[in-house]
């Protein structure tokens, strides 16, 4: 059984109304965070890291986190850690399928990595939700130790960024598919499962953020 890791970075989780936060929050303290819930984008500046979490609809996703876009895009410019989690992994990306299909038009993500967020196709149960193993792809800190591991999965839609170099590992479901995305920086990541649900695989992958923040 894994005990509780010192506290080696502070850590904002930003609270835009969308996210597991209690979960997330016990899962990051886990992982030897210490852990500020923040509804103020001035608390980034200071932060070793910042998460973005997520649960539900991109368009309002979008609309909630409309006053922390500019201080979000700062964290990203500046080389902090951004770890955007389920909807905000997706979020990080440019658009996403999902406004346009539920009539709200084309919705503006951040735009961090570049890309769009796709529906499964016809045939394929929605949402794909349970546990599936993550493929590497490439190197990056936030995957050390976790290829052929499982994480759980709750969602409709998913990454697809323009350049291809951004996917760090993919799951098959029926369609191979992005389950770690990251910018050509490497600061700016995000998981399309729940590591804060997803046992000891997400808690490895919650510790490498945390010494990667603590790296800075």
């Amino acid at each position: 059984m894994s005990t509780q890791t010192p506290v080696v970075a502070d850590v904002v989780l930003v609270d835009y109304g969308l996210g597991n936060l209690r979960s997330a929050t016990r899962g990051l303290e886990r992982a030897g965070a210490n852990v500020e819930l923040s509804t103020d984008p001035a608390d980034f500046e200071r932060a070793d890291g910042v998460v973005l979490p997520g649960v539900g609809a991109f368009s309002e996703g979008m609309e909630n986190a409309g006053p922390f876009r500019e201080a979000l895009a700062e964290v990203a410019a500046s080389g902090t850690p951004l770890f955007g989690i389920c909807l905000g992994m997706q979020m990080l990306l440019t658009t996403s399928e999902e406004a346009e299909r539920v009539g709200q038009g084309d919705v503006e993500g951040l735009d961090l990595v570049p890309g769009t967020n796709v529906r499964f196709a016809e045939g394929q149960k929605v949402p794909h939700m349970g546990w599936n193993e993550l493929s590497v792809e490439r190197e990056h800190p936030l995957v050390e130790g976790v290829d052929g591991q499982y994480a759980y999965f709750v969602h409709s839609y998913y990454a697809v960024p323009e350049d291809e170099r951004a996917v760090v590992a993919t799951t098959d479901y029926g369609v191979t598919f992005p389950s770690i995305v990251a910018n050509e920086a490497g600061n700016v990541f995000g998981t399309q499962f729940h590591p804060e649900k997803s046992g000891e695989t997400g808690l490895r992958i919650l510790r490498n953020f945390v010494n990667l923040c603590a790296e800075r």
